[in-house]
Formats: C-alpha cells, sequence, structure tokens
C-alpha cells in the first residue's frame, strides 16, 4: 500500500510514522511494515506491507464496545514501555530544551487560539495533566485504525504518534466515539455514556481535544465555542457528566454547521 503525505511537514510525518512502527514491531505489537520510503517536490511518501482486517465501526453497541476495548488494550500496552520520555511529536527524543506535559497540549493549537479571549484559561484548564505520566501516544485513535481479521488486530495509521500525557489516547478515542456517534445522527441522550465511560479521560484533556478539532476545522469554527462552554466542559465533576457535556457542545456545533 502506498501513502502519500501532503501539506504541512509531510516527510516529518512520515518519519514520525516509520519510527513509530518500528519500534511497535520490536514490541511484538501488530502494526503493518514498512517497505519503503522517498520523498518527491512537495510530498512524501511510504509503502507499507498490507495487512489483512476489516475496519471496526461503531454503528452498534457490540463495535462500541470493541473499540473502547482495543483503544484500552493498545494504549496500556505501548504505554507500559515508557520510561523517563519527554513530551513531544513522535516516538523519538527531539532536541531541545523539555517541555511539560501541559506545555505539549498548549503547542498543539494553532496562533488563532491564542489570540482568543478563553487562551489564558487554558493554563489553568491544562494544568493537571503535568502529574500524569508521559507515555507513548498513538495520537489518532479512531474505529477504522484498528483492522481485526479471525481474532488478530492490526493497529494502523501512526503518523500522529507523540510522546505525552497518558489521558490523551482516551481522549481521542472518547472524542471520536462522541463526535462520531453524534454526526451520524444520535441525539446526545441516546449515547451509550455508561460504556463511554469505559475509558478513562480528565475534562482538561477532552477540552484540548475538542479545541484541536474546531481548530483544524474551518477558520472560523473556532469562534463556535464560548468561554462559558469551555468552563462548563472543564469543570464537569464526574465522567458522565463530561461525556454528556462534550455531547451537547459537539450537536450545537454540528447544528451550526461545523463540518465532520
Amino acid at each position: 500500500m502506498l501513502k502519500v503525505y501532503r501539506g504541512l511537514q509531510p516527510s516529518v510525518r512520515r518519519d514520525r510514522e516509520r519510527e513509530a512502527l518500528r519500534l511497535a514491531a520490536e514490541w511484538n505489537l501488530p502494526v503493518p511494515r514498512v517497505l519503503a520510503t522517498g520523498a518527491g517536490r512537495r510530498t512524501a511518501w511510504a509503502v507499507f506491507r498490507v495487512v489483512d482486517g476489516v475496519p471496526g465501526d461503531i454503528a452498534t453497541g457490540n463495535g462500541v464496545c470493541s473499540f473502547i476495548s482495543r483503544t484500552r488494550t493498545t494504549a496500556q500496552f505501548s504505554q507500559g514501555r515508557a520510561r523517563g520520555l519527554a513530551p513531544g511529536l513522535g516516538w523519538a527524543p527531539t532536541p531541545g530544551p523539555p517541555i511539560s506535559n501541559s506545555d505539549f497540549l498548549l503547542d498543539q493549537l494553532s496562533e488563532r487560539c491564542r489570540q482568543r479571549n478563553w487562551w489564558t484559561e487554558l493554563e489553568a484548564v491544562f494544568k493537571p495533566v503535568n502529574l500524569d505520566p508521559t507515555v507513548y501516544l498513538h495520537g489518532d485513535f479512531k474505529p477504522e485504525h484498528f483492522l481485526a481479521n479471525r481474532g488478530r488486530l492490526h493497529v494502523v495509521d501512526w503518523e500522529a504518534s507523540a510522546r505525552g500525557p497518558a489521558q490523551c489516547d482516551y481522549a481521542d478515542a472518547v472524542f471520536h466515539l462522541v463526535r462520531d456517534l453524534i454526526y451520524i445522527g444520535k441525539a446526545p441522550d441516546q449515547l451509550p455514556i455508561s460504556t463511554i465511560c469505559n475509558l478513562p479521560v480528565s475534562s482538561g484533556v477532552l477540552v484540548w481535544r475538542l479545541l484541536r478539532w474546531l481548530d483544524r476545522r474551518r477558520p472560523n469554527d473556532i469562534d463556535a465555542i464560548t468561554p462559558y462552554e469551555i468552563r462548563r466542559l472543564a469543570n464537569a465533576v464526574t465522567p458522565a457528566a463530561l461525556i454528556c457535556e462534550l455531547a451537547r457542545l459537539i450537536a450545537k456545533l454540528r447544528a451550526q454547521g461545523t463540518p465532520r
């Protein structure tokens, strides 16, 4: 399979994925093998050995449960190999002064976020993640990134791999579950909240994941969320309340035309 990387730093993203797959394979995690890499004028590419499997989906309750189980198993496997990591993009150490987990989250948001009137509040919202261990992250857990075939599971698409707070991979999974269920037409009160609560996630990291999604949509989509709504999400006191608030916000954003 040929994968072409375009847009922002294509060669960096290719190398990030290649390094993560190299380490994952050394740990006997079932991942695709990189056969060759190269670059064009404005692109980079990699050739992977094709792996068999059917992508996961969340159209059924069993699909949701499978995705949650696969996320927990894979995250725990890679997190268990983390020792003395410094936060940053990719799994390989990066040069420069070390940063904190909270700075890692802030650095993922663009300059236009820094110009919003809620930016200064984020430092306090993200600060608790500095108590979390820094671990190896897949960076983009989605149901379709798990390919199942006769009891064997392959995990694909590692170009967003990073080293950061353990909550990030779980926040990715929770966010994708809630967003995708809302965007296929589920109302917030129809979501399997108690099932989704099986993924451990903190309010601060979920705020970050929601903002990162909006930051990567149309330029004005980031203005669709207010400081009050960020505070409500950040101050949710139980996992169920946190997921319900996220669902309410995403339903509002969908109704306002924010692209999936």
